[in-house]
Parts: structure tokens; C-alpha cells; sequence
């Protein structure tokens, strides 16, 4: 007769189920509580999308390509290079946030691409998008910064470069920078930092998702040991709230009342395709990032700061920090929008981006 495994009882049930929310809202980087916000939301689904036919996720490329990192991990990349590129011009590299993957930059790519004058290269962080999760150990940081360094010397091994990276992706150029200052005395020409941080989130009011920041310290461990016994469990959770996490990620991902239904749903699908495991992994080194002495290696590189004066995740103080030590970087502060700036105003932001990048080449 086949073993029998122990089924859980109704108390283990309840506890995997609020466990299974908590990491369902950390991976939407949300907070709970917009029970009253459904009515709004109703409303906006009611009127024409204007992004209800956009081709998320599925943008051109001319190469793909899967790389092994030393630690054996694959990292999907994507490589965009118009044949009108201009020679001398700084290869782009993206690097996306915290349970996001390189589709966050859709519409930087797109406007990019049209243009026709960078080199592009895109990747999916380890454990996130079509990249391969960390076989063992922890995601920290300096990993990240190294896997980065990888990124660069395999699809750009030589000429100047412009790093872009939209929070947790601002904080991998950080622990790069720690890692490899050289690299930015050499070859980085220009940092483009969109709604990060480079100290201690959990020293920020809303730093981190608000119910993981009033638990501190005693919910980590929770998490860390549902995610070992109960992943699949967590897992199934999450997928069964999919309505509240598209709530929660619409309230707290967005700064404008009412934003395309159409780009909420994109954000709470990159936020959904992020295992459990990979986001209790990942939340111990965001608890724990500390890059603001690596900002040095930044101060003769141009940089440019965005972000949302709505901003929850990492707010505007947060980009005000980096500001004090670097006097001399750019500032760009969009009003009306929340933490996924480059997709809710990504006019303003490609605006920005392209100015900068015209700058560097002038």
C-alpha cells in the first residue's frame, strides 16, 4: 500500500492560505486593504483601454539568447540591435525589478527600437521571467551584480554602455558598482535609476509591502519555512487570489486612479509567474540591501533619477537619498504615478531616457 502523506489540518490550512496572501501581496509588491477600491475599478474596466490591444511581452528581437552563469543559473536575453544603430553610440542594458521580468521596459524598447540609434540588450533576473532559478544558496545581491557583469561580458565585451534599472534592477547596478567600480570608470557612461533605493527598506515607512513592514523581522522566518514545506501549497493560494492580488497591485503599483485595466493586468501576470520560493528567497536580501557607499563609483558618471511622486514601493525620499550623493545627477519626478513609472507614464519617462541618451552622445 502506498504511503500516506499527512494531510493538513484546518488550522494549517488557514495559516498556509494568509501565508500564501502575504507572499501573493509581497510579489505584487502591494499592501493589503482596497477592499473599497472595487468600485473604482468596475468603472475603469467600463471605459475604452487604450492599451487593450498592446502586444505585451511580445516585442521583436534580433537575437535570443541563454546564457550560464558560473553558478550554473540560465538567463534568458534578448538583444535588440537596429541595423541604423550608430556607430559609437552606448549599448542600453536593462535590468528589471522584483518579481517583474525585461517586460517592464515595453514601452522604452518600443520607442527605442523605432528610433533606431541604441544597441539594446534585455534579461530576465535569476528565478524571475524565462530565466532559471538559483539551483542553491541565497539571491543576494553581489549574485545579482555578478550575474549583471556576465550579462555585459558576454553580449557587450567592449564599448561604452548605459546601465538602466528599474528598482530591485537599480539596486543590482548598485551592488555592481560595489563589486566592479572600475567598470564605471571605464566603460559605463550613463545610470538611469527609476524607482529604487539604495539603503534599508525596512527603515523606509513603505519601503517594503506595509503588512511585511509592521511584522519585521518575526514574519521572515514564517515565510522562509512555508515556502520549504509548503511551496506548492502557497502557490495554489496565490493563483486562487488573483482578483485581490489584481487589486492590490492596481492600488499600490499605480499612482493614477484609474490606470488601463489592460497594464494592471500585465504587472499582476509578470507578479503571478513568480514562484514562492523565489519571493521568500528574494525578500531576505531586498530586507537587507544596503548599496549607498557603492554610489560612489556613480559620482563622475551622468545619472539620471525617476520617480512617481505616488510611488508606495520606494518612495520619493527614497530617490531623494540617492540625490544627496549624487548632487549632480538628473531628477525627474512624474506626478500622478506609483511604482511602475516606465509603464503608467511612459511617455514622461521615455521622454527623459531619450534626452539623456542624446546628451551622453552629444
Amino acid at each position: 500500500m502506498a504511503e500516506q502523506k499527512p494531510r493538513p489540518g484546518r488550522s494549517g490550512l488557514r495559516a498556509a492560505g494568509l501565508l500564501g496572501a502575504v507572499v501573493g501581496v509581497a510579489a505584487a509588491g502591494v499592501a493589503a486593504g482596497v477592499a473599497a477600491e472595487r468600485a473604482v475599478v468596475r468603472s475603469s474596466k467600463q471605459r475604452p483601454d487604450p492599451y487593450a490591444d498592446e502586444a505585451f511581452g511580445a516585442l521583436p528581437h534580433d537575437d535570443e539568447l541563454m546564457l550560464e552563469m558560473p553558478d550554473g543559473t540560465d538567463i534568458h536575453v534578448e538583444v535588440v540591435a537596429p541595423s541604423t544603430a550608430e556607430p559609437g553610440r552606448p549599448v542600453v542594458v536593462f535590468v528589471h525589478g522584483f518579481c517583474l521580468d525585461m517586460g517592464t521596459f515595453h514601452f522604452q524598447r518600443r520607442t527605442l527600437a523605432e528610433r533606431g540609434r541604441h544597441r539594446m540588450v534585455f534579461y530576465d533576473q535569476p528565478g524571475h521571467g524565462r530565466s532559471g532559478q538559483l539551483k542553491s544558496g541565497e539571491y543576494r545581491l553581489s549574485r545579482l551584480g555578478r550575474t549583471l557583469r556576465e550579462v555585459i561580458d558576454q553580449c557587450v565585451p567592449e564599448g561604452p554602455l548605459v546601465l538602466v534599472g528599474h528598482s530591485m534592477g537599480g539596486m543590482t547596478i548598485m551592488a555592481l558598482a560595489e563589486l566592479c567600480p572600475e567598470l564605471f570608470a571605464d566603460r559605463v557612461v550613463g545610470t538611469v535609476l527609476i524607482a529604487t533605493s539604495g539603503g534599508r527598506l525596512e527603515q523606509s515607512k513603505l519601503g517594503l509591502p506595509a503588512i511585511l513592514a509592521r511584522a519585521g523581522g518575526p514574519l521572515l522566518p514564517i515565510l522562509n519555512n512555508a515556502t520549504r514545506l509548503t511551496g506548492g501549497m502557497l502557490d495554489q493560494a496565490r493563483k486562487a487570489s488573483s482578483n485581490i492580488a489584481w487589486l492590490l497591485t492596481r492600488r499600490y503599483g499605480f499612482g493614477t486612479n484609474r490606470p488601463s485595466p489592460a497594464l494592471v493586468s500585465y504587472v499582476e501576470r509578470m507578479n503571478s509567474l513568480t514562484s514562492t520560493e523565489t519571493v521568500a528567497r528574494y525578500l531576505r536580501t531586498l530586507y537587507s540591501h544596503s548599496r549607498y557607499p557603492a554610489l560612489a563609483a556613480l559620482r563622475d558618471t551622468p545619472t539620471l533619477v525617476i520617480v512617481g511622486d505616488k510611488d508606495m514601493i520606494t518612495p520619493v525620499h527614497e530617490s531623494e537619498e540617492i540625490l544627496r550623493r549624487l548632487p549632480d545627477a538628473e531628477f525627474v519626478k512624474v506626478p500622478g504615478s506609483g511604482h511602475v513609472v516606465m509603464l503608467e507614464h511612459a511617455d514622461q519617462v521615455n521622454t527623459a531616457l531619450v534626452d539623456f541618451l542624446d546628451r551622453l552622445s552629444a
